[in-house]
């Protein structure tokens, strides 16, 4: 089992040597990853500073030394896949190789429709798996192209290459029990589970983990390793308390557990962070 962050980009938290600082100690607290959100907009009715995850993932990179970082989740509908292909790259030659890419359809569609763009989740969808079969193509061919519904490339070498072989893994986000997500997530490097049940709103049970995760198996058709990433917040439990809220989905599978940032100060995160990983060991 490994421990990561999911690491707000927006208010108090928008200011990238902010974060890098967050980053450095993280690392030195034992955590294995840094993820950072990607959104573009705040509420409608509040807006707020938001900073741009490819600043803050840059300085990250330059102060830290082992601890994998990413975004968490970037929505690729909204950018266009082949400069993400070329930034993660750049990145993971920066990072000596410890960049993870998790994706997702994006949950704000204020995101998209606010700059005339489609919010329709159908048609994210579709995008998103056209953008994943390009960032794929992009890292491990020369002369790529590519046709499809949204995107159209010809002839395209993308270097430098990626350090990590044979590319950067790719996570896919996905709310249970919706099942879509998950056949796509089966077909790429790992799946990121929100830690809400989507019907029920609720925290997602062990059980729902486990029935999740059965699912998955199911559409795998390849033995390669595949991370399974789960989240949650421990915040304010002592060590025994945290261990024993996410030892039942280590037990299920989990290979990742992420805390969560949501709803707390930088310095009350920051404590969190010092405090170090809910170790099930």
């Amino acid at each position: 089992m490994r421990y990561g962050l999911d690491v707000p980009t927006t208010g108090d938290y928008a200011d990238p040597r902010t974060l890098a600082a967050l980053a450095t100690d993280a690392e030195a607290a034992g955590w294995d990853g840094f993820f950072l959100w990607d959104v573009l907009l705040g509420d409608e009715d509040t807006p707020t500073p938001i900073l741009d995850p490819w600043i803050a993932l840059t300085a990250i990179a330059l102060r830290t030394t082992h601890i994998k970082i990413g975004l968490f989740v970037t929505p690729l509908a909204r950018h266009r896949p082949w400069l993400v292909a070329r930034r993660l790259a750049n990145l993971d030659h920066l990072s000596a190789g410890r960049v993870i890419c998790a994706a997702g359809l994006g949950h704000r569609e204020r995101d998209f429709t606010a700059f005339g763009e489609a919010g329709d989740p159908a048609m994210r969808a579709s995008e998103l798996d056209e953008a994943l079969t390009i960032l794929s193509g992009l890292w491990t061919s020369d002369h790529f192209t590519f046709t499809g519904n949204h995107y159209t490339l010809s002839d395209v070498t993308l270097l430098p290459r990626p350090v990590q072989s044979p590319r950067i893994p790719l996570w896919i986000a996905g709310g249970w029990p919706h099942r879509a997500p998950f056949r796509r997530a089966a077909r790429w490097d790992g799946v990121c589970l929100k830690s809400y049940h989507q019907q029920q709103r609720r925290p997602l049970s062990p059980a729902d983990f486990r029935a999740c995760l059965a699912y998955v198996r199911q559409q795998r058709t390849t033995s390669a390793p595949f991370d399974v990433i789960m989240s949650g917040d421990t915040f304010d439990m002592d060590q025994r308390a945290a261990s024993h809220l996410v030892r039942p989905f280590a037990e299920a599978g989990a290979t990742w557990w992420v805390e969560e940032g949501l709803g707390y100060t930088v310095d009350e995160f920051h404590a969190r962070i010092r405090f170090g990983p809910p170790r099930t060991e």
